[in-house]
């Protein structure tokens, strides 16, 4: 297999509504990066994502923890506490999006847990459904989830448009006795020896940079976006 060349991004902790802008400028921008997008990201506070098109007076009872920010993916509610946060985004054109949505998330996490593997962390993959509380992510197990110990260690939102495949992914709660660092490494190793990618850096940094920030002011940090439904 010749070596397929995707960009990374290491944004490091970032504000809640600026996470969200930068992985839709991603979306929007990836066809002419023409290469897929991998982002490693963190929070600079407790908050908490829920699907697009979750309720947002539905999702306050359902956790304390503020800000909340509606993902451009779908999904449940994702608590951003103590997790490890994590894109994708690939172009038209590129394998992964033409993959129904099941199947490119079958692929998702069997990368994920061999990245897991790697880091010393042994995962199962979720046969099938077992959601306790309807519209938390991590209340359950569906299919093709991560489970460590029986519980659910990750879980994954898509969105696919015109111009590209978004996946968002969470890991938690974190594995005992695991640095981030491990799992990032192994996740990066595992795509090296899966499909042969090299790594670069993410091209165009400040035109992205500034077009995240516009829209966290514009839409993820306005009440308008937030609690439109």
């Amino acid at each position: 297999m010749p070596p397929e060349s995707w960009h990374l991004l290491e944004s490091g902790p970032g504000p809640t509504p600026l996470n969200m802008a930068w992985d839709e400028v991603l979306l929007e921008n990836v066809s002419s990066l023409a290469a897929p997008v991998l982002r490693f990201y963190a929070w600079e506070e407790p908050a908490a994502s829920f699907g697009y098109f979750q309720r947002h007076a539905d999702v306050a009872r359902m956790t304390p923890l503020r800000p909340l920010v509606r993902r451009p993916t779908g999904g449940g509610l994702v608590p951003h506490d103590a997790d490890w946060t994590y894109s994708l985004v690939f172009p038209p054109g590129h394998a992964w999006y033409g993959l129904r949505a099941e199947e490119s998330y079958r692929q998702l996490h069997e990368w994920v847990q061999a990245a897991l593997n790697l880091a010393g962390a042994k995962t199962d993959l979720s046969p099938c459904c077992a959601k306790e509380l309807p519209g938390q992510c991590f209340a359950g197990p569906e299919k093709h989830d991560l489970l460590l110990g029986g519980r659910k260690v990750a879980g994954a939102a898509q969105r696919r448009a015109k111009h590209g495949l978004l996946i968002q992914g969470s890991i938690q709660p974190r594995p005992p006795g695991m640095v981030r660092g491990a799992w990032e490494r192994g996740f990066l190793d595992s795509a090296i020896q899966r499909w042969g990618v090299e790594w670069r850096p993410l091209p165009g940094m400040n035109s992205l940079a500034t077009l995240a920030a516009e829209l966290s002011a514009r839409k993820y940090a306005q009440a308008s976006h937030n609690e439109k439904r």
